[in-house]
């Protein structure tokens, strides 16, 4: 087995990853599972008890989600309404034990097409901080993950912080995961929306969908077409096929691309009336 340090603060943790390359770990629930059978030859940094990295923090016109976060730590918060999108994918994450052990740098450092907490975040306009012993630097989420199983991340920086804007007006926000059962299941298909809404009518809306190409992608055409449009039962009638035509769906064991492809427009537009159909 490689080298395994546990840092116990921040700048222990910068200082190891600027003196060698090593294998971040964030909760390790994928890395783990996928090397079972097999000796562990890599040099680990494990961050995942390093509490000042832990929680929610109101930062103004922000919230700060610690790296270390855990998805359970999510589903129990008092979180506002607008995140109610984020808090459904939190319980979505595998089982219990999966939630109580991964975490939200773990889930998107991953860059899994399939990451539950992508969508959401997506839909959030969320970015993530990055430090590094040479500074830091803030990235939108959708410019950090840049292919499957890639990410923006220099190989001395570590994901200290996932970064959400509020937003400007009262807003909806829900996830819908289509897969083949309720739980412990792999995507085949998932959606978040965000819909803010101003005397009746969409003045805002930011959709994505995740497990539909090799990263999560927002739907700008169809977040255009929203805008103005009274927030009102049956507005996910005008979700098109066009909208969704820049996903990338594939072939594999849990649907075919085709069935991605209309899965996707079925969960936008069911996601989207019953945001419409909220009272709140």
């Amino acid at each position: 087995m490689g080298l395994y340090l546990r840092p116990t603060d921040l700048a222990e943790a910068l200082a190891a990853l600027a003196d060698q390359p090593m294998t971040v770990l964030a909760g390790g629930t994928d890395f783990y599972p996928a090397r079972v059978g097999r000796p562990l030859a890599d040099d680990i940094l494990d961050i995942t008890a390093l509490a000042a990295l832990r929680g929610v923090i109101d930062a103004g016109d922000h919230l700060r989600l610690g790296a270390t976060t855990r998805w359970s730590d999510v589903a129990a918060a008092a979180l506002p309404p607008w995140l109610d999108g984020l808090r459904l994918a939190a319980r979505e994450v595998g089982g219990v034990q999966i939630q109580n052990a991964g975490t939200i740098a773990g889930n998107l450092c991953n860059a899994s097409p399939a990451a539950d907490g992508m969508p959401p975040l997506l839909a959030l306009d969320a970015a993530v901080e990055l430090a590094s012993r040479r500074g830091r630097r803030v990235l939108p989420l959708a410019s950090f993950i840049t292919g499957n199983r890639r990410t923006a991340r220099a190989g001395d920086e570590l994901l200290t912080a996932v970064l959400v804007p509020k937003p400007r007006h009262p807003a909806r926000a829900g996830f819908s995961k289509l897969g083949g059962r309720r739980y412990l299941v792999i995507s085949i298909v998932m959606a978040a929306a965000v819909l803010e809404v101003e005397a009746g009518r969409v003045a805002a809306a930011r959709i994505a969908v995740g497990a539909c190409a090799p990263v999560a992608q927002r739907l700008g055409d169809l977040e255009a077409a929203l805008v103005g449009r009274a927030c009102a039962p049956g507005l996910g009638g005008l979700v098109e096929d066009a909208h969704l035509a820049h996903l990338a769906p594939i072939d594999d064991v849990r649907g075919t691309a085709g069935y991605r492809r209309d899965a996707a427009r079925t969960v936008v537009a069911r996601l989207i009336d019953a945001l419409a159909g909220d009272p709140a």
